[in-house]
């Protein structure tokens, strides 16, 4: 495993480089916050954390996602959160910060990554959060019937989510493990012509039957590769809230739902395993 790090200002921490399964891992340390990083994972930024300040989202998807962790439950109320796809464990850190007392697990494949940010960006020893090396679609077979209150995929490798967390197969085994009530929300990527993304909103349609979407507006109007979050359960939505939130956001975004997200869909097929395939990759323009 190679490993170095970079000079930096100096007053300031320097980044870290190491080999890991997937790639180049870079920690760049944050110029405007003592203990803030981004983690790059071959050149791609994967998330932003802020050790002293776990509850500051940077990344405008995960602000969004943070929005969804703050109106599934009355506020500061614990979770049985499943977090599949780790990064540098950013909103594992969010549920514990605002959600004292939550019991999460975390599952990614990449387990040098993992030791990477147990060591560099270590979590608050009072959080209750497990980390298990594994497949996510495994590390979500060996959960309990009805386990989590909600389930976050932000899975990528290589930029791109593997095929097998994208089909109904994937989506029933997530429906499992939620409990009656509980919430799943996904990060996804895609750009023009955004079959990918309509194909999963066709695919969760088809396993749950209430569905928002949440996005920059050039992303939803196919003229830019970015991310929507995709909140889904088969109990009422907080649309409004989230609606609100998000284009409040420093980076504003839409919510699409019911009728709308239906018609956005556009007839687009349901995806099973025979038919998954790898979402895009994105161009090298998306990280510039």
């Amino acid at each position: 495993m190679a490993r170095n790090k970079r000079r930096g200002r100096a007053a300031g921490p320097e980044a870290v480089v190491e080999t890991v399964a997937g790639g180049v891992a870079e920690l760049i340390p944050d110029p405007q916050r003592a203990r803030a990083w981004t983690l790059v994972l071959d050149g791609a930024p994967q998330s932003h954390v802020d050790l002293d300040e776990p509850d500051r989202l940077e990344f405008a998807y995960q602000r969004r996602l943070g929005h969804v962790i703050d109106l599934v439950a009355p506020p500061g109320r614990p979770l049985k959160a499943l977090h599949l796809g780790g990064g540098a464990f950013t909103l594992a850190r969010y549920v514990a910060a605002t959600r004292p007392r939550s019991t999460q697990q975390v599952v990614e494949v990449d387990e040098a990554l993992v030791t990477l940010v147990r060591r560099e960006l270590p979590l608050d020893p009072g959080a209750r959060v497990r980390v298990r090396a594994a497949d996510a679609r495994a590390g979500l077979g060996k959960l309990p019937d009805g386990w989590a209150d909600l389930v976050v995929a932000d899975v990528f490798s290589g930029a791109r989510t593997p095929a097998h967390l994208t089909s109904t197969e994937f989506l029933a085994e997530v429906l499992r493990v939620l409990a009656p009530g509980g919430h799943y929300a996904a990060n996804l990527a895609d750009g023009p012509p955004l079959a990918h993304l309509r194909g999963q909103i066709a695919t969760a349609a088809a396993v749950f039957p209430e569905l928002a979407l949440a996005a920059d507006p050039a992303v939803l109007r196919g003229r830019l590769f970015g991310n929507a979050v995709l909140l889904a359960s088969h109990t009422a939505l907080p649309v409004a809230e989230l609606t609100r939130r998000v284009a409040t956001d420093p980076h504003p975004g839409r919510v699409v739902h019911g009728r709308e997200l239906t018609d956005f869909t556009g007839g687009a097929a349901v995806v099973t395993d025979a038919s998954a395939k790898d979402s895009p990759a994105p161009p090298a323009s998306a990280f510039r």
